[in-house]
């Protein structure tokens, strides 16, 4: 694994994203898919005039703490794990999508208001809210985290997503974290940290 730090560039086009109106614009999806009807290809105009409004409000503090935040998670995953912060940042990256991939999207939204928000500009990237849903049986869950990732034969995915885990259950509130967690197959809840 390497040693240099986390691009913060990267950071920083998640943190766009994320503070654009990534979360009204995928609420308004959530909606549309829910009655059957196709997403705009322009996106959402209130969401686009909110999201601006939103970012005019938005002070370089306010960047400098949501990199800050999500360094802190890097780096904590990172030291649990004995990775690299780099390393650390793709797993968190792929534990979060193929939890996105597998909640239901009520569910997903619900996780997402609680995250970081850069964190939550990662959770979103590459969303496709007309995606079929997943399968949900543990091994599945593990070969998508691994395929993410990176095929390594020295990562043992199990304890890897379990620090993610818990890396989440330090972070977001109990109750979310429970719902979470009991949408999932008893075989992946077992990743979970015990209550």
């Amino acid at each position: 694994m390497d040693k240099t730090r986390f691009d913060p560039p990267q950071m920083l086009i998640a943190l766009w994203w994320s503070i654009s109106g990534t979360r009204m614009f995928a609420r308004n999806l959530i909606r549309l898919n829910a009655q059957g009807l196709p997403a705009p290809k322009n996106g959402f105009q209130s969401s686009r005039s909110a999201a601006m409004g939103h970012c005019s409000h938005t002070s370089f503090a306010d960047f400098t703490h949501a990199a800050q935040q999500a360094q802190q998670w890097v780096r904590e995953l990172a030291k649990e794990l004995g990775w690299s912060e780099p390393s650390a940042c793709r797993l968190l990256r792929s534990v979060l999508h193929t939890v996105r991939d597998w909640l239901s999207q009520a569910e997903m939204a619900d996780l997402a208001a609680q995250l970081p928000v850069l964190v939550r500009g990662i959770y979103f990237e590459g969303w496709n809210p007309s995606a079929p849903p997943r399968e949900h049986k543990k091994r599945d869950f593990v070969l998508h985290v691994r395929n993410s990732f990176g095929y390594d034969e020295e990562i043992d995915f199990d304890v890897a997503i379990s620090a993610v885990f818990k890396l989440l259950d330090r972070h977001i509130s109990h109750g979310e974290i429970v719902q979470v967690r009991n949408s999932m197959k008893k075989s992946l809840r077992k990743l979970w940290p015990v209550d």
